[in-house]
């Protein structure tokens, strides 16, 4: 008689947005038991697990396709339960280092949000899928298995500890602390080169009162970035309109101009930058958090593709690749991944040899553009430490800040900066015959002087109108909430 082959098992460490993508893809061929050390909200609610979860989080479009097409419907399903779906650059007012961007018509958008809904829609949504079962508060300890193959885990949980887990396949999604590389070398795996591209990045946060009528209105989101090219520390500011009524406002500065948690010193920092936009439009309304700074933000990766892994294993997320988080590279990133390991699984199947080292170098382009795209940035502040630039980066250096001098006059290159920086393209789609062409002949020429608010956006923030901030044309605001 034909026997069928033994059910399959996988484990996946870490409940957060990585975890929960990676329990979704495995879903297809697998049964899925997800590890979390936390006991997990059911609805957006902070954890003790998360706590870059406090500061502004955005889903680049690039990122939110991948997550649709993991889950489909899962967009609707954050907008329903309060998330904002922005245009950009229409619903965004923001300096780059090369000066403030045109609100032209939709180019890409993102998914505005507090992390904890984001996180929230996510988990109920996996959690309902058939065969997916989450243990909480249970810390893994090791990896089970050896060299050549990982067999399953061992967990602590309350009152029992070492549980063994089986599983034919697992997966690390623990995060920026993630202990695999100390568990593969208890196993006998040799060394894993690790790099780190440290700016001193410190973020702070604080949650306003919107104003009445903002949200209503489709307020933007404002941003002030910094300019790396000076040698000063790097300082921005953002507000980001969130569910109920709210603004989710960052601050953040590298090396020798970090913000505080004094809540008096909040909205000064936020004046005190390149432009004052953010902290005038903070002036006056009401704070609903504490400040909450986190420091520790280092770019930091992981060379798990390169190392001889034991078979039945992978790692993806923040436990590969941990990014600036003032460029929202990081959920999008694990999107992507994920969203290319599910065709390896696919077309090769849960069972096939080798299949986590496959599924690891699967992962690997994503994360090395991001990494590429932060660390090319990060390096220049002033005290960074880590990995100095390659030979030759100061060429392209040179053409991408012509590039984003463009962009903040030429519509064509406004929408070539967001397909990169979205992470809807690689940065190689710059190279395109037709957008060097139009890089040779940019210019500022005619860019805009201040924050690009509508005077009725000025007017709903209380803001004192001014003539050097044009309203958007009718050509510009036609386009608000059209898909690319």
């Amino acid at each position: 008689m034909n026997q069928s082959p033994a059910p399959r098992h996988a484990v996946v460490i870490g409940g957060s947005l990585s975890g929960l993508l990676a329990a979704a893809v495995l879903a297809e061929h697998a049964s899925v038991t997800v590890i979390d050390a936390d006991l997990l909200p059911e609805g957006p609610a902070p954890r003790r697990g998360l706590p870059q979860a406090r500061h502004t989080h955005v889903l680049w479009s690039g990122g939110a396709r991948a997550i649709e097409r993991i889950l489909p419907g899962l967009t609707d399903a954050w907008t329903g339960a309060g998330a904002l779906r922005r245009s950009l650059p229409t619903d965004l007012v923001t300096k780059t280092a090369q000066g403030w961007i045109p609100r032209w018509g939709e180019k890409q958008f993102n998914i505005s949000c507090s992390r904890d809904l984001l996180d929230s829609v996510l988990r109920a949504r996996v959690r309902a899928l058939p065969g997916v079962t989450v243990l909480e508060q249970g810390r893994v300890r090791a990896l089970e298995g050896s060299a050549a193959r990982i067999t399953g885990v061992r967990v602590d949980m309350p009152g029992e500890r070492g549980r063994l887990v089986t599983a034919d396949l697992v997966v690390d999604a623990s995060g920026r602390g993630s202990r695999a590389p100390v568990w593969l070398e208890e196993l006998g795996v040799p060394g894993i080169r690790q790099a780190e591209v440290d700016s001193g990045l410190v973020y702070a946060t604080r949650i306003f009162e919107a104003p009445a009528g903002a949200h209503a209105a489709g307020f933007p989101i404002v941003n002030v970035q910094s300019d790396p090219r000076v040698p000063v520390p790097g300082q921005t500011a953002t507000i980001v309109p969130i569910e109920g009524g709210r603004w989710q406002a960052t601050l953040s500065g590298t090396r020798g101009g970090q913000p505080t948690g004094d809540p008096d010193l909040f909205i000064p920092f936020a004046k005190g930058i390149r432009d004052p936009v953010v902290g005038e439009l903070l002036e006056g309304r009401t704070p609903l958090t504490d400040v909450a700074v986190t420091p520790g933000t280092a770019n930091r990766r992981v060379f798990f593709e390169r190392a001889r892994l034991p078979d039945g294993f992978f790692a993806v997320g923040d436990s590969v690749a941990t990014f600036n988080p003032l460029y929202g590279q990081g959920m999008s990133v694990a999107a992507q991944s994920l969203l290319a390991v599910r065709g390896l699984l696919r077309a090769r199947g849960l069972g096939h040899p080798g299949i986590g080292r496959a599924a690891q170098r699967a992962i690997a382009p994503a994360v090395s553009t991001a990494w590429e795209l932060a660390t090319s940035q990060d390096i220049l502040y002033p005290g960074a430490t880590g990995t100095r630039l390659r030979p030759g980066a100061g060429l392209v250096s040179l053409y991408v800040n012509r590039l984003m001098t463009g962009a903040t006059t030429d519509e064509t290159l406004t929408g070539e900066l967001f397909h990169v920086i979205t992470m809807s393209s690689a940065p190689t789609r710059w190279l395109r015959p037709r957008v060097v062409w139009h890089v040779l002949r940019a210019t500022d020429r005619g860019a805009p002087q201040a924050p690009p608010l509508t005077a009725a956006e000025r007017a709903v923030a209380g803001l004192v109108p001014t003539s050097l901030a044009p309203a958007r044309s009718a050509e510009q605001a036609g386009s608000v909430g059209q898909t690319p």
